[in-house]
């Protein structure tokens, strides 16, 4: 079992950035890959990106790709999400989630979950114009 917590959400600035943060509570969460979502009102649930077990991967959504990092610090338990330039479509909550394979993200096209089995409450990210 993966017990996921997300922080470092909140209200910014457009054109701010923030980092988000996953804290994983298993002893093991380094050998799994773990991936970033979020859900904006009125909106499915989408996909952000994905980070490799060891951080030297990673994989994002199309529309992601040029303002969203994701980076891991195995040693800490935690990955984070930075998000550049935000803008006031970002808003949304954040979640991290984890599958119950360990290695890489196999990404599957099937919303809400994505085929993913932990996930976290999300944090709350809001930006104003």
């Amino acid at each position: 079992q993966v017990h996921l917590v997300e922080s470092g959400g909140g209200l910014v600035q457009a054109g701010g950035s923030l980092r988000l943060s996953c804290a994983a509570s298993a002893r093991s969460f380094s050998r799994y890959p773990v991936g970033w979502f979020r859900h904006a009102p009125g909106k499915e649930r989408e996909f952000v990106g994905a980070i490799n077990w060891t951080g030297s991967s990673t994989y994002y959504a199309d529309s992601m790709k040029d303002r969203f990092v994701i980076s891991r610090d195995n040693a800490k338990n935690t990955v984070y999400l930075q998000i550049k330039a935000l803008k006031p479509e970002d808003t949304a909550v954040y979640y991290c989630a984890a599958p119950s394979y360990t290695g890489s993200y196999y990404y599957t096209d099937d919303p809400p979950d994505y085929g993913m089995d932990y996930w976290g409450k999300g944090t709350l990210v809001t930006v104003s114009s």
